[in-house]
């Protein structure tokens, strides 16, 4: 039998970043408790600790995980059911990869909120140093909080900052006047949606390959141009071969392949890691390249490329 869906509220962002703050006001509020019993797993401790004397200690129950290697999804079962806990609330450390925790997380917790928090007067030397960490927080984070900006900080630097990570993502600012101010920005594509053609540029497949990721259907029917690479795998039917590029976010360590499954009756004539420009219709489809339906490009006309001056797809 299934077991019961427990949802998870996961709390992330750098040590004195307000993490603490926000899940002591949490825990203090009546309107919180509904009879539930709450687990909070507690992955780093700064120098703000939670009062107990403020929430009930009958339905809260803290523990603390202090190495990552402690994170197994035995442990994580064990204290579930060691609290009969009706939800969960993880304070991240925000030194330790996110992947670490998705991968051993039991199956039947699901995270209902990602909030991560971010100290305004930090965040551009974490960015600079650490920037493998800002963006594993930022690319499942909804919404991002800065806090502890001035008034007259440059608040578009640290917009693009996050939507060169995550269009979806929510942004709000706190500002240390106490003024709290939703990120209003509009983010026009870096390309024309509405062209007969939507030509793709060099330095702006990465834009459109997450935003066909985040919205598909409103691509289904376009026509669409740009420059790729090849892949071909025995996987695939006859006429049909993956064109895209090689994405970077952060670093080289983080490089992969992305692209999209193409039509073509040239499919025989192209090899793994040739260069071509291609122009086809968007539809949306079954296909051997994805995990059920995703971006088929058919009637794909093709020509022969040169690899560009800047081959590897990167944000900004």
């Amino acid at each position: 039998m299934a077991r019961k869906e427990i949802p998870v509220y996961l709390i992330t962002g750098f040590l004195e970043s307000g993490k603490t703050t926000f899940l002591q006001e949490t825990l203090s509020d009546e309107g919180f408790y509904q009879n539930e019993k709450t687990l909070v797993i507690l992955c780093e401790e700064g120098e703000e600790e939670l009062d107990p004397s403020t929430y009930p200690s009958e339905e809260v129950y803290l523990e603390v995980i202090d190495a990552p290697e402690r994170l197994t999804r035995e442990y994580l079962t064990a204290l579930e059911n060691k609290y009969a806990a009706d939800r969960i609330m993880i304070e991240y450390n925000g030194m330790w990869l996110l992947d670490n925790l998705y991968r051993v997380m039991p199956e039947h917790w699901l995270v209902y909120q990602e909030v991560m928090f971010v100290d305004g007067s930090t965040f551009l030397e974490y960015n600079t140093n650490m920037r493998q960490l800002v963006v594993d927080k930022l690319q499942s984070a909804d919404p991002v909080i800065f806090n502890r900006v001035k008034p007259c900080f440059d608040k578009m630097l640290y917009h693009k900052t996050v939507r060169g990570i995550s269009r979806a993502c929510r942004i709000v600012y706190e500002y240390t006047d106490g003024k709290i101010e939703p990120d209003e920005i509009e983010d026009p594509l870096p390309f024309d949606l509405n062209a007969p053609v939507v030509a793709i540029g060099d330095d702006d497949f990465a834009y459109f390959y997450r935003d066909i990721s985040e919205d598909v259907m409103k691509y289904h029917g376009k026509t669409v141009s740009f420059l790729g690479i090849c892949v071909r795998d025995e996987k695939f039917p006859k006429d049909t071969v993956a064109i895209g590029r090689q994405m970077m976010v952060c670093c080289a360590d983080d490089m992969t392949y992305r692209g999209f499954a193409v039509k073509t009756p040239m499919a025989k004539d192209l090899n793994t890691g040739m260069w071509v420009k291609v122009t086809a219709k968007v539809s949306i489809e079954a296909n051997p390249l994805y995990q059920g339906k995703g971006p088929v490009l058919k009637n794909a006309k093709i020509t022969y490329a040169m690899r560009p001056e800047r081959p590897v797809a990167v944000f900004g």
